[in-house]
Parts: C-alpha cells; sequence; structure tokens
C-alpha cells in the first residue's frame, strides 16, 4: 500500500516546473572549449516552440547567494571564483589552489554569475519539492564541483547542494543516479559515507576523472558501473532494469535526484558511448513515480543539437507530451539556426537533427562488460 501511495503523491501533485533564465544564453567558456555551445536556451526555446512550455510552468532561477553556497563549497574559494569574475584574470597562486584559469575551467565573464545561477535553482527546486513534485533544471548537474576547487568544466557542485536542500526541506532518504558519460566524483565526495544518500553512477570506463571504480562502496550504498565504449540501447534498458530500478526501489528514497548528462549520445564528442536519445528518455520515465519528490538536472552534453533535442525530449517525458514525429516549422527554426563552430568533421549536422527530436534507437548484443559489471553489483541490493 505504502509503494502505490507514493505512486498517487507523485502524480497527483502540481504540474512540472521547469527551471531556467537567460544567463545561459550566449554565454561561453571560450570560443574553443566545449562549452562554446548553446544548450539551456536550445531547451527553453524548442519547449516553447513545441506548446510544451507555458509561464505557468516556468521558473526564472534565481542566483544563489556566496551563503548559500557554503553548504559544500570553502569561503576561500567563493571569494577567489566572484574575484576572478570581477578582474577576468587569476594568480598562478589561486590556478594552483582552486583550478580556476585553468583550459577546462577558464576565466569568462559569467564564470561566478553562470554556476550560481544553476546552482540557485537547484537550491530552489529542493524547497520547492518540499511538498512533492517534479522540477527540471537542466542547467544544472555540474556534478564535479569541488568543495575548494573547480573541476571538470564544473566551479559549483549544485546536485551536492539540491540533495543538502531537499534535506532541509523534509526529505530524509535522498536516490541520486547519473547517467552522464563521467563519473560524478564531487557528488561522492560530499556523500560516500552517507547511509541516506544512494548513488548510482554509469560512466564510461577509462574516462576522465577515471575515479568511479565499480569495487567502490562508499557506506554500502555506492554503486559505481563503468560501462565500455559502444554503450548501446539494449545495454542500459538491462542496466535500467536490472540495476537502477531494483537498487532505488529496495532504497525506498522520498526523493530522486537524476542528472540526466547528454554527452553518453552516440552524437557527442565527448565520449565514445554510443546510446540514442531514447535510453536517456526511458530512464526519466522509469524513475519519475517511484518516490514523491523527483528533480531531473541536466550535466554534460557539447553537441548542440543532439544535447538540445534530448533534454527537450526529457521535459516531454516529464509532462506525459506526444513527442512527435517531425516537428513544426517554428521548432524546425531554432534547430537550423544553431551553429557548432569548430565541430568535428565526423559530427557535420544532419538533417534528421533539425526536424525531429527522437534519435533512431540504437539496439545490439549485450556487451559482456554490462552483463558481468551488474551481476557484480546486484547482490549488494539490499532489499532487492
Amino acid at each position: 500500500m505504502n509503494d502505490v501511495m507514493t505512486a498517487l503523491s507523485a502524480r497527483t501533485s502540481p504540474l512540472p516546473q521547469f527551471i531556467g533564465a537567460e544567463i545561459y544564453r550566449g554565454s561561453t567558456y571560450g570560443p574553443w572549449h566545449p562549452l562554446r555551445v548553446p544548450r539551456v536556451s536550445t531547451v527553453m526555446d524548442l519547449s516553447r516552440a513545441l506548446g510544451w512550455l507555458p509561464p505557468a510552468q516556468f521558473i526564472t532561477s534565481p542566483r544563489a547567494k556566496t551563503a548559500a553556497l557554503t553548504g559544500y563549497h570553502t569561503a576561500a574559494y567563493l571569494a577567489a571564483l566572484q574575484a576572478a569574475e570581477a578582474a577576468q584574470t587569476v594568480s598562478d597562486a589561486v590556478r594552483a589552489r582552486h583550478g580556476l584559469g585553468t583550459p577546462s575551467n577558464p576565466v569568462f565573464s559569467e564564470m561566478f554569475r553562470r554556476p550560481a545561477t544553476a546552482a540557485g535553482g537547484s537550491l530552489l527546486a529542493g524547497e520547492l519539492l518540499k511538498n512533492g513534485g517534479i522540477i527540471y533544471s537542466p542547467a544544472g548537474g555540474t556534478h564535479h564541483g569541488l568543495p575548494d576547487r573547480a573541476n571538470g568544466f564544473c566551479y559549483l557542485n549544485d546536485p551536492v547542494l539540491a540533495i543538502q536542500s531537499l534535506r532541509r526541506n523534509g526529505a530524509q532518504r535522498v536516490a541520486y543516479v547519473d547517467i552522464d558519460a563521467h563519473h560524478p566524483d564531487g557528488v561522492e565526495h560530499a556523500f560516500a559515507q552517507d547511509p541516506d544518500t544512494l548513488l548510482i553512477s554509469t560512466h564510461e570506463a577509462n574516462r576522465w576523472p577515471r575515479t568511479g571504480a565499480i569495487t567502490d562502496q562508499g557506506a554500502g550504498q555506492v554503486f559505481n558501473l563503468p560501462v565500455p565504449a559502444g554503450l548501446h540501447d539494449d545495454d542500459m534498458a538491462l542496466i535500467l532494469h536490472e540495476l537502477i530500478l531494483p537498487a532505488v526501489t529496495a532504497f525506498r528514497p522520498d526523493a530522486i535526484v537524476l542528472q540526466c548528462g547528454a554527452d553518453a549520445v552516440l552524437e557527442d564528442p565527448q565520449s565514445r558511448l554510443c546510446l540514442s536519445n531514447n535510453a536517456h528518455w526511458a530512464v526519466v520515465a522509469a524513475l519519475r513515480d517511484i518516490a514523491p519528490r523527483y528533480l531531473v538536472l541536466g550535466g554534460g552534453g557539447y553537441n548542440p543539437w543532439s544535447v538540445g533535442r534530448l533534454w527537450t525530449g526529457v521535459w516531454a517525458v516529464l509532462n506525459d507530451h506526444e513527442i512527435p514525429d517531425h516537428l513544426p516549422d517554428q521548432a524546425t527554426g531554432v534547430l537550423r539556426a544553431l551553429r557548432w563552430d569548430g565541430a568535428p568533421k565526423r559530427l557535420q549536422p544532419q538533417d534528421h537533427w533539425m526536424t525531429t527530436l527522437r534519435d533512431a534507437p540504437r539496439h545490439g548484443m549485450i556487451h559482456d562488460a554490462v552483463r558481468s559489471g551488474v551481476a557484480q553489483l546486484k547482490p549488494r541490493i539490499v532489499g532487492a
């Protein structure tokens, strides 16, 4: 009966809410950085072009104040980050201590304001979910940020701040699921020893940051599954049904945070994984009704067309919108207007990137590494 009531409470909550902001439009890490491409603004524009984002479901993200960020980040680091934005330069000492002004974490115009806005959205989400519901914040998901330094394109760690906010607002057991191509080292750093935070990550083996070994257990609630290059939809379906869903269900969370990084799809330049966006949407749908509070974040994603299409489809799934076979002219116009300077030759724009949201499914034989990895982790699921 409790499982039924939990599902009903999630279903009968208000309409899903989308947290976004205009700061992401035109903001870039630099002309050659992977995050030079538009992402959140594309999702906002596509969702509106499809009639899926009425004003009643859109919330403009606040910018987190410094004091609100000290739940995870040090005061010295936050001061250095703000000073770097103001001066648009850093000293060698700051670069060495805090990881600012590096090729991965460059100095740019909004280097504090942009991540602080994403963090503000995640902090707000925890408050808005106090009584249950669904919130989507595609600007979130910066899962590499560390307490005293920037790391892996992430200046702040909004998933950590989101989980902390959920806790302050009544959630006692939080399940964090991460399907980005990269391991969420910052989130695991924060919660590896917290038995009330379930951590599940699928990430490409031997891919930066090269953390997240399958043998890592934390306090017993850490499940890392490094996956092989070439991972496809059938692999992910097995992982979803044999590992993610049993582990989350057995944990009995009252909140779920899903980091839905879009860099595990075939068209992304930052991984060797081969998922279609259908695989991500299946995870989004499967987790939606398990707990009364559901927060879906963005994350990686470096091809402007694949990330924009995938994350717009996430919003469709959360709202039970039917994804059309062919996009209307206004939505196609959003996609045709995108630019990706310096794109790899193998990823030149394709026509279906402009006219559809849904990829063709990518099937294949289940990889032995996936089967063996799931088999290694399954016995650790308590109560399954």
